[in-house]
């Protein structure tokens, strides 16, 4: 997928957050972060978008950018939070998209900082959603993403986020297998003790796997970033959540 697929989608996604949080008010529970309210979610986006825009300047090897704090009335705050998204916007808009910049994730350039934002718009879109609509923790919301973008999303998290931090500690042991068959996607997700989970495209039609999480595109991608979905899940719970607490 091209940066400009990426970049519509953080675009619409950003529109579709910003009527939300309007519309539910600053005070409204985001149900699906624990302990979350709508002002909370505003400033911590506001403030992705901030760190974003500054990892652009920065060279890979750069220390992690520092970014101001939101305002703190919520008005101003949101303000605050089309500034930084104009910005933004703008930088992801025109600079070279396969040049190396600061990243948290491997293989950080602006075209991957354009990836990761519209995600972390999109879900955090699914919650502005919730909140607006006054659903508990376990409600799935009627919104339905499309399942490129979906898909799309369940790559990167599984691929690239996933291995991220410290796994020398683990004991996990086993194989959990994504498939979502309306996107025509799949991905075997490999733990180890001690290593990091390696992610693969399933072969063999007999293939052998201690979990399972099937679904649409539009389920699989909620339930690995730990929202209310629809995906089944069978086999080994446990080893099948480790991705959504990540």
């Amino acid at each position: 997928m091209g940066n400009e697929f990426h970049l519509k989608a953080f675009h619409e996604q950003a529109a579709a957050f910003r009527a939300a949080v309007l519309q539910a008010g600053p005070s409204a529970t985001v149900s699906t972060c624990d302990g979350w309210d709508v002002d909370r979610m505003v400033k911590h986006l506001a403030r992705v978008y901030a760190s974003v825009r500054a990892s652009l300047e920065l060279a890979p090897d750069d220390d992690r950018p520092h970014v101001a704090h939101p305002p703190t009335e919520f008005e101003d705050a949101i303000a605050w939070w089309d500034e930084r998204y104009a910005e933004l916007s703008s930088a992801l808009s025109t600079m070279d998209p396969d040049r190396p910049v600061w990243s948290f994730f491997a293989g950080g350039t602006p075209a991957s900082w354009t990836r990761r934002i519209a995600h972390e718009t999109a879900i955090h879109r699914l919650d502005a959603e919730h909140a607006l609509a006054g659903l508990g923790p376990n409600r799935v919301h009627e919104l339905i993403f499309d399942p490129e973008l979906a898909a799309d999303g369940i790559d990167e998290l599984l691929d690239k986020l996933l291995p991220l931090g410290d796994w020398s500690e683990s004991r996990h042991a086993g194989t959990v297998l994504y498939h979502s068959p309306d996107a025509g996607r799949a991905w075997l997700v490999t733990y180890s003790p001690g290593e990091r989970p390696v992610t693969t495209a399933p072969r063999g039609a007999a293939l052998e796997v201690d979990a399972t999480v099937a679904g649409t595109a539009d389920a699989v991608y909620r339930r690995v970033w730990g929202r209310p979905s629809t995906a089944l899940v069978t086999g080994d719970a446990e080893l099948a959540g480790i991705a959504a607490g990540r």
